[in-house]
């Protein structure tokens, strides 16, 4: 897809995130859209998927480490075909299949039922463990917030990765500055971040603009290239990402938009489209 094709994909993904937290009256929007581009590129660009198909055993891996961002993940399958997009109304209802965190039972598309954090790597890890093992061609994506990697499973498996040259892992950290309690600074930093997977011998890709899709695709393609050990593509991204009351706003981390706020971030979307 071209840049611009993506943007309006992204466009649309954003729209389906503050359509679903509003009509929950719960959720997380603010790292859900500053992660928007990120997870528009993996399903439209980047991964090898099949929506008629969920369970190809030839599929890319996906694990969303971060899972109180579903609604930015379940705004992009059903963009992607997985689901209709009007199950997305029906986000942590009760009996529905959009819960509050993936569920791999329920959920077509989800690969990992996530949400205790920290622990998504794990199972990225041994996705791409099983892949070299048996000889599978898939790769595993797995997406982490920048809070999340205060986490020490985090780096125990990115050890693991790097001691068992996992070149088929790609993980990414949504680099937003801002956690549930405030800035990562003010809470407790991990930075900095690059270093410290360096240090666990991952090979980094820093990306200054991870809203940016040339940027993203210049950064995927050097993971794809990059043999003998595994990826880590660190993103530097918008929290609230696309609605202009909730960019850089520690307070929408964990809080649904009301009826006026979704009238208003869905006309800045809307507007947004327009000129794409």
């Amino acid at each position: 897809m071209t840049n611009d094709e993506l943007k309006r994909v992204a466009n649309e993904v954003r729209k389906g995130i503050v359509r679903s937290t509003h009509a929950a009256k719960s959720g997380h929007p603010g790292g859900s859209l500053s992660a928007a581009d990120i997870f528009t590129f993996l399903y439209f660009e980047e991964m090898n998927v099949d929506p008629a198909n969920p369970r190809w055993d030839g599929r890319d891996r996906f694990v969303l480490s971060k899972g109180h961002c579903a609604p930015g993940l379940y705004a992009t399958l059903a963009e992607r075909g997985f689901f209709p997009k009007e199950d997305l109304l029906s986000l942590r209802h009760i009996g529905c299949h959009l819960q509050g965190h993936p569920n791999m039972n329920d959920t077509p598309g989800v690969d990992m039922s996530t949400g205790s954090l920290g622990q998504g790597v794990s199972a990225a890890v041994g996705m791409a463990l099983a892949a070299k093992q048996w000889g599978g061609a898939y790769r595993t994506y797995a997406l982490l917030g920048d809070g999340e990697i205060e986490e020490g499973q985090v780096w125990e498996a990115a050890m693991f990765a790097a001691n068992r040259g996992l070149d088929n892992l790609c993980l990414i950290v949504d680099y937003n500055g801002l956690q549930i309690d405030g800035t990562i600074r003010e809470v407790n930093s991990a930075e900095p971040i690059a270093d410290k997977f360096r240090a666990f011998n991952l090979h980094v890709v820093e990306v200054e603009d991870g809203n940016d899709f040339d940027q993203l695709r210049a950064a995927f393609a050097e993971a794809r290239a990059t043999t003998g050990v595994p990826t880590c593509i660190v993103c530097k991204t918008v929290k609230g990402k696309g609605v202009s009351f909730m960019e850089n706003q520690v307070g929408w981390h964990g809080k649904a938009p009301n009826d006026e706020q979704c009238e208003q971030a869905l006309a800045e979307l809307e507007k947004a489209g327009e000129q794409l």
